[in-house]
C-alpha cells in the first residue's frame, strides 16, 4: 500500500493542538527566550523565570525545572573538568595547589555560565511536551491521588 503526499493525516486522540516542535523550543530556552514566540525574555533574574512572556503572553509560572538543570551541569561539567585535569596532569607535572588554582575557578565560572541556559532549555522541553501545566491541564499530586482513589 502506497500513500501520496496529498492523503489526509489521521490523528487519534483529543482535539487538535498547536504544534510545539521540541528542538526549536529547547533552543529558544537555551537562548533564554520564550519557548512559544522566541522573542520575549525567559528570566527576570539570574534563575527566576518570568510569570508571563511580555511579548506573546504565554504563561510560564507553572514550570518546574527543579533539580534537573543543576544535575545536568554537574554531569556534563564533571566529565569535562575531570578530563581536562587528567590531560593536564599527564602533560605537565604540576603541584596539586597549581591544579587547584587552575581548575577550581574554571569549574565555578563554567557552572555559573551554563546553569541559566540549561534551565531555559529544560523549561523549553517542558513547554514543548506540555508538561507541568503547559498543556492546559493540572497535574498536581493531589489531583493524581484523587484520580487513583488513594486519598
Amino acid at each position: 500500500m502506497t500513500s501520496s503526499p496529498s492523503d489526509p493525516v489521521t490523528r487519534y486522540g483529543g482535539p487538535d493542538e498547536a504544534e510545539r516542535p521540541l528542538g526549536r523550543s529547547i533552543v529558544r530556552g537555551l537562548l533564554n527566550r520564550c519557548p512559544h514566540c522566541g522573542t520575549g525574555k525567559l528570566f527576570r533574574a539570574f534563575l527566576k523565570p518570568v510569570d508571563r512572556c511580555a511579548v506573546c503572553g504565554e504563561e510560564l509560572f507553572h514550570q518546574r525545572a527543579d533539580d534537573l538543570p543543576p544535575y545536568l551541569v554537574v554531569l556534563v561539567l564533571g566529565h569535562v573538568v575531570v578530563g581536562g585535569y587528567m590531560l593536564t596532569d599527564m602533560a605537565y607535572h604540576l603541584p596539586i595547589w597549581a591544579h587547584l588554582a587552575i581548575w577550581a575557578p574554571i569549574t565555578v565560572i563554567t557552572a555559573l555560565a551554563s546553569i541559566q541556559p540549561i534551565k531555559g532549555g529544560v523549561i523549553g522541553l517542558q513547554w514543548a511536551l506540555r508538561m507541568h501545566g503547559f498543556g492546559g491541564h493540572d497535574d498536581s499530586p493531589e489531583e493524581w491521588d484523587q484520580g487513583n482513589g488513594r486519598s
